[in-house]
């Protein structure tokens, strides 16, 4: 079983922000997807791993649970940094956070408790577990520029949407 593992911004460090109907978030997902299927038809890939934060991981989860149509022998995992990942969340994104929760095949509760470092803990996890990692990336240093680093370090292919040009890359 082939396993990818996503990262890549929250909302605020995207051009769209909060809003999922900019042309620019409308062109990230669509090229996200175009990934996702890639390394499912390509790849082999029948498992993904989300770090369940809003933004890129969110979505992310959303194509592959709509794929799942198309490919139902893809699995998901989620992979929550905390117990209380969504504590400090708006009740419309806890809302959705726990459904997308209660639709994986798989939830691996890393911590109990929010510590400095638990997010980067649970990346580390991911890239450890995944062959391939998709990103959305805006080349900038951040949790998914350490995380694509440490892909890189780990030897994984990388696949990414850069936001600046949303074009699909490769390192």
């Amino acid at each position: 079983m082939k396993t990818c593992c996503f990262t890549g911004h929250r909302p605020k460090s995207l051009p769209c922000g909060y809003n999922e109907e900019h042309p620019a978030c409308l062109m990230i997902k669509k090229q996200l997807r175009r990934l996702i299927v890639g390394v499912i038809e390509k790849k082999n890939v029948t498992k993904f791993i989300s770090g369940m934060a809003l933004g890129t991981d969110m979505w992310a989860l959303e194509i592959v649970l709509d794929l799942k149509d198309e490919y139902p022998n893809i699995t998901l995992e989620a992979a929550v940094p905390c117990r209380n990942q969504a504590s400090s969340w708006n009740v419309k994104y806890k809302e959705r956070y726990n459904k997308l929760l209660s639709l994986c095949d798989e939830v691996t509760v890393l911590q109990e408790e929010y510590i400095y470092d638990c997010m980067m803990k649970r990346n580390k996890y991911m890239v450890q577990k995944a062959d391939y990692v998709i990103a959305v990336w805006n080349g900038t240093p951040s949790g998914t520029d350490k995380t694509i680093q440490y892909a890189l370090d780990m030897c994984k292919p990388v696949y990414y949407v850069d936001v600046n040009d949303f074009r699909m890359k490769a390192i």
